[in-house]
């Protein structure tokens, strides 16, 4: 019986994993309007249990400190593992809002309010490999998982993902890779 569920697991796995190779795009508009524009840049975030966290300082077209991006790891309660990360985008100026990438304040299973949640398994509200746009105020930003890896392969334990973000002032869509 434990053998058949590993198979039925790892064909599940499989099937995931191939559907979600086929990259597609998810575009959503922050909850967050306004006028603000960035210093255009991209980069990329390696994580690992080593290091399951990232920040990084995102700059207005001034050149000023506007905003901070951080990940952070998604570990199940009672367990030490890693599931997914976490990304968020807070204003600096206003930092009663918890995470600029999503769609509503509220919490809620559309895709369009998760694209923030990096998590590779077949039932995540995005699948892993969705290049993710999210318009926040005057400028777009680009998440596209370029590689993750489990621990073992037939666990949902991720011990890498590489994660490629770009911010922009021109809507990418009219570019679509």
């Amino acid at each position: 019986m434990n053998r058949t569920l590993t198979v039925l697991f790892l064909l599940m796995l499989a099937a995931s994993s191939h559907a979600q190779s086929v990259s597609r795009t998810i575009y959503a508009e922050s909850f967050r309007k306004g006028p603000t524009r960035v210093t255009e840049e991209s980069f990329e975030a390696k994580l690992s249990p080593a290091n399951p966290t990232y920040r990084e300082r995102i700059k207005d077209s001034a050149g000023q400190d506007r905003y901070e991006l951080t990940i952070h790891p998604q570990i199940p309660e009672g367990d030490n593992k890693i599931t997914g990360w976490l990304v968020r985008l807070k204003d600096l100026h206003h930092s009663i809002f918890a995470n600029l990438l999503m769609s509503s304040q509220e919490p809620s299973s559309d895709p369009a309010n998760n694209l923030w949640w990096l998590k590779a398994n077949p039932f995540a509200p995005v699948p892993v490999r969705t290049r993710r746009i999210v318009k926040v105020e005057n400028f777009y930003v680009l998440i596209q998982v370029k590689n993750f890896h489990f621990t073992p392969l037939d666990s949902p334990y991720l011990d890498s993902m590489t994660v490629q973000f770009s911010f922009t002032n021109s809507d990418p869509r009219s570019t679509a890779q």
